[in-house]
């Protein structure tokens, strides 16, 4: 099986990669029944040069070019048999690169997956598309509900890209939802006090750390069939602020105690359905394992 992976040099792909060329080359999470196949073959979508030799060396196929590109979207989902968009523009950038990127970009790649004949299509999404809180944790059937203190341009645009991608008769599409992601040396954590420092210190994240990521994204790439497309994937205790602020080793702000949350559960998510159907099972329950077990 050879699979697509887009995104690869950003903080999730730089690290889904090693271990999906790991886990495909020795059949883990592999059904029995497909292990006779060639799981191991990995290819991907990379922009800059420079850095495309640290994923030639692990043993990955490498193909040069931008994903908006339509005769590299072509040279890319060649012969694939899976792809795993995890290609995404969000932080800092304008408004209209991250339509172009989230929606626009993503939309085409899964055409042209569908007319390579691509058995599967893995988007990586974000919970942020839920928008508002609902009273309780999220779950894959809730409505997009724009609003919301972490609503813009990249939930929006990730919002719309799954509503076209389920709208492609004939894809087997696989939508995985991620929290705020962390871990191994990823900066996210420490950024997470550029909003935490100015919540409620009982305003909550919700968090998934690399490791649980990915094997949330193995198991929808490797199940045989899905019940619904749309997976919720995140550990098991969402942070408070005052969590942050002290896993990050920082003082909590003055004045932090006189601020109360607007939406207590906006952006949790419930996680039964992919523990359920695909047995998921976060190695990372929360943050303050992964900071024991020094995964951060």
């Amino acid at each position: 099986m050879l699979t697509l992976v887009t995104g690869t040099t950003g903080q999730v792909g730089r690290r889904f990669v090693p271990r999906l060329l790991a886990q495909a080359r020795a059949g883990v999470g592999v059904p029995p029944l497909e292990r006779s196949r060639e799981w191991g073959k990995v290819r991907v979508l990379v922009r800059d040069a420079s850095r495309a030799d640290r994923f030639a060396d692990l043993g990955a196929e490498v193909v040069l070019g931008d994903l908006r590109d339509e005769d590299v979207l072509g040279k890319a989902v060649a012969g694939v048999d899976a792809v795993v968009n995890v290609a995404a523009a969000f932080r800092g950038v304008p408004d209209e690169e991250a339509r172009a990127v989230n929606r626009d970009a993503a939309v085409a790649l899964g055409r042209a997956a569908q007319a390579a004949g691509a058995r599967r299509f893995v988007q990586v999404s974000t919970g942020l598309v839920y928008g508002t809180g609902r009273g309780r944790p999220l779950v894959e059937e809730d409505e997009s509900r724009p609003g919301g203190s972490m609503w813009g341009a990249y939930p929006e645009s990730k919002a719309a890209a799954e509503r076209e991608l389920l709208a492609l008769d004939g894809l087997d599409l696989r939508i995985g939802r991620l929290p705020f992601v962390y871990g191994e040396g990823d900066p996210h954590l420490a950024d997470s006090l550029r909003w935490a420092a100015h919540w409620a210190p009982t305003q909550r994240l919700h968090m998934g750390h690399h490791a649980d990521v990915a094997q949330g994204l193995f198991r929808l790439l490797y199940a045989p069939a899905v019940n619904g497309p749309v997976h919720n994937i995140a550990d098991d205790t969402p942070v408070t602020a005052v969590d942050l602020h002290q896993v990050n080793g920082v003082a909590l702000p003055e004045g932090m105690d006189t601020r109360t949350d607007p939406d207590p559960w906006l952006v949790i998510m419930s996680t039964r359905k992919i523990r359920r159907d695909l047995g998921y099972r976060p190695l990372y329950p929360s943050v303050w394992s992964a900071r024991d077990a020094g995964a951060l």
